[in-house]
C-alpha cells in the first residue's frame, strides 16, 4: 500500500468512527431530553458531560476492536448489525461501570443507559440500513435502465435453493443484469413451488425441467440455459435423465456451476489437488464419532458457552483501560491499525476471523520493498507475544461465538489437515490441551493427538485445568509433557480413534513404527 492509499484509507476509516462517534453522542444527548419528558435543564445537561466524554472515551477501542469503522456500510447485513449490538452492549456497560467509579453517576438517571443503548442501537444499526438501500436503490435503478436496452438478455434458470444459489443470483444482479435474466429457480423438493429466493419464484423440481421450459415458452420466455447449484450427484436419476434429455434435444445449455466451482474441468474433471507437506500422514488420521465428543455431555456444551458468553463481555468490561493502553502502544509502536486478523478453521471447518494486536510492522516499506520479518517484530511487540497479552482481542472472537476459553487451538488452514479434521469437533480455544503440554515446542502428530483426546474428554474439570495450566506456562514457558502425549496416544488407540506408534529418541511418534 502506498503512502497516498493508507492516507485514503487512514481518512476513510476515521471519517466513519467520527460518524459513529456523533450518533453516540446524539443517542446519549435525546435519552436525557426523552428521560425529562424533552424539559431542557442546563443543570442536567451539565451533569451529562463526564458521563457523555466518558461514553465517547469508550466506544472508540471498542469500536475498533470489533471493526466497525473498517466496515462498508452498503454492504451491510445481519452479521453487521449484530455486532453493532454487541459494541453497544460493551460501551454503554463500560461507560456505566466507569462512572460510577468515578463519581457515583451523580445526576445522571439511572434509566438513562437503557434509554441511551436503544438509541444508540436505531440509529448505529438504522444509518447503515439507510446506506444498503440507498446502494440497492441506485443498483436497482441501473438494472431497470438495463433493460429498456434493445439488446437480447440470455435468459437462465438455476436449479438449486442454497447459499451458492444467492451468491450465483446475487453476482448477476451485480455485475450482468443486462446481459442475463433469471426466469425462475428450480428447488429439489416440490414443496417449495411458489416460495422465493432474492424475488425470483420457485417453478417446480428438477425432475419437472422439461414441463417448466415448455411452460415458459409458452409465456413467451426461451431458456437458453440452465444453471446447476447443486452438486449432480444431489440429484435423482431422473432428474439428471431429464436434464440431459432436454438438452440434447434443444439449443439450451447446461452449466455445472457447483462443480466447477470444486474443479474447473466440470462434473467429470480429473485435475488433482497437490498434497500439503505439513499434512499429518494418512496413518495417522483421527475417527471420532459425534456421540463421543466431551463423552456425549450435550449439558455441558451448553453450560460451556453461556460460560464464555458471560466470562467474555465481563473480561472485555473489566479490560477495557488495559485494551485502551495497548491499543495506544501499539498504534505508537507499529502504527495504524493496532488489530490486524487471520482466517482460521473453526468448528466444523467454517472460517472465521482471528483477531490479535499486532506485533509487527507493516510488510513493506514506503517503495513497496519487502521487509524481513526479523526487522518488523518490535521489542514490545515481542513482549506482547511472550505474556500473550496479543491475544486479548480474541475475547471478541469468544463472545460471538467463534471460539471458546478452551479448546483446540486454531491453526492457519495451510497447517490445518484432513487428517486431523477432528479436533474442528468444538470451538477452538484461547488457550487447549495441547499448549500446556508442550505448544510449539512438539511435533504437529503430538498437538494432533492431544486435541483429538480433549475433543474426547472435555470436561469442566478438565477446562479447570487448563486454565490453571495456563498462567505457569506464560511465565515459565512452553514446556513438553511427555507423560500426558503419551498417554493421549494410548487412549485414542485403546478407543480405536488412533493406532498407537513407537517413539523415536526424541520422544515423537513415528508415522512409519507402527506397534504391533
Amino acid at each position: 500500500m502506498t503512502v497516498s492509499q493508507y492516507r485514503r484509507s487512514f481518512a476513510s476509516r476515521a471519517t466513519l468512527l467520527l460518524i459513529d462517534l456523533i450518533l453516540i453522542a446524539f443517542a446519549t444527548v435525546l435519552a436525557l431530553l426523552l428521560r425529562d419528558n424533552f424539559y431542557v435543564d442546563t443543570s442536567n445537561l451539565g451533569s451529562l458531560v463526564p458521563y457523555l466524554l466518558v461514553t465517547l472515551a469508550a466506544s472508540i477501542p471498542v469500536l475498533m476492536v470489533l471493526g466497525l469503522d473498517r466496515s462498508v456500510w452498503r454492504f451491510s447485513a445481519l452479521t453487521d448489525y449484530l455486532r453493532v449490538m454487541v459494541a453497544v452492549f460493551a460501551i454503554v456497560s463500560a461507560a456505566v461501570v466507569i462512572a460510577f467509579v468515578f463519581n457515583r453517576m451523580e445526576g445522571v438517571a439511572r434509566a438513562l443507559p437503557v434509554l441511551q443503548g436503544m438509541l444508540m442501537s436505531f440509529l448505529l444499526v438504522g444509518a447503515r440500513v439507510l446506506m444498503r438501500l440507498r446502494h440497492e436503490g441506485r443498483r436497482t435503478g441501473a438494472a431497470v435502465a438495463s433493460v429498456a436496452s434493445p439488446a437480447r438478455r440470455e435468459t437462465i434458470i438455476v436449479i438449486g435453493m442454497n447459499a451458492v444459489a444467492e451468491l450465483y443470483i446475487r453476482s448477476i444482479e451485480e455485475f450482468a443484469a443486462d446481459k442475463i435474466k433469471i426466469a425462475g429457480l428450480i428447488a429439489r423438493s416440490e414443496h417449495q413451488r411458489g416460495r422465493m429466493l432474492q424475488q425470483y419464484e420457485v417453478l417446480g423440481s428438477p425432475e419437472q425441467v422439461a414441463s417448466i421450459v415448455d411452460t415458459l415458452s409458452v409465456h413467451g420466455v426461451a431458456v437458453d440455459r440452465i444453471v446447476i447449484a447443486v452438486p449432480l450427484d444431489s440429484l435423482s436419476e431422473e432428474a439428471k435423465e431429464s436434464l440431459f434429455a432436454l438438452s440434447r434435444a434443444s439449443n439450451i445449455r447446461l452449466d455445472f456451476f457447483a462443480e466447477r466451482i470444486i474443479s474447473p474441468d466440470g462434473p467429470d474433471g480429473t485435475n488433482e489437488g497437490t498434497g500439503d507437506d505439513r499434512s499429518l500422514p494418512t496413518k495417522l488420521a483421527f475417527s471420532v464419532d459425534e456421540n463421543a465428543v466431551g463423552g456425549g455431555r450435550r449439558f455441558y456444551w451448553v453450560a460451556k458457552r453461556a460460560i464464555d458468553a458471560m466470562a467474555s463481555l465481563s473480561l472485555l468490561i473489566v479490560l477495557a483501560p488495559v485494551f485502551a493502553i495497548l491499543t495506544g502502544c501499539v498504534l505508537a509502536d507499529v502504527g495504524y491499525p493496532a488489530v490486524f486478523w487471520q482466517q482460521r478453521p473453526g468448528r466444523g471447518g467454517r472460517a472465521f476471523r482471528l483477531h490479535k494486536f499486532r506485533t509487527m510492522a507493516d510488510a513493506h516499506d514506503q517503495h513497496g520493498r519487502r521487509i524481513p520479518d526479523s526487522q518488523r517484530l518490535s521489542a514490545f511487540g515481542r513482549f506482547l507475544r511472550r505474556t500473550r497479552l496479543d491475544e486479548l482481542p480474541q475475547l471478541v472472537n469468544i463472545l460471538s461465538g467463534d471460539m471458546s476459553f478452551v479448546g483446540p487451538r486454531p491453526l492457519l488452514p495451510v497447517d490445518q489437515s484432513d487428517e486431523a479434521a477432528a479436533r474442528l469437533m468444538v470451538r477452538p480455544g484461547l488457550t487447549g490441551w495441547a499448549q500446556v503440554k508442550g505448544g510449539r515446542i512438539i511435533s504437529a502428530e503430538d498437538k494432533a493427538a492431544l486435541d483429538v483426546w480433549y475433543v474426547c474428554n472435555a470436561s469442566l474439570i478438565l477446562d479447570l485445568r487448563v486454565v490453571a495450566n495456563t498462567v505457569p506456562m506464560i511465565l515459565f514457558g512452553e514446556r513438553p509433557n511427555m507423560t500426558a502425549i503419551q498417554q493421549a496416544w494410548a487412549d485414542l488407540a485403546r478407543l480405536g480413534i488412533c493406532s498407537v506408534f513407537e517413539r523415536d529418541s526424541n520422544g515423537a511418534a513415528g508415522p512409519g513404527n507402527v506397534m504391533g
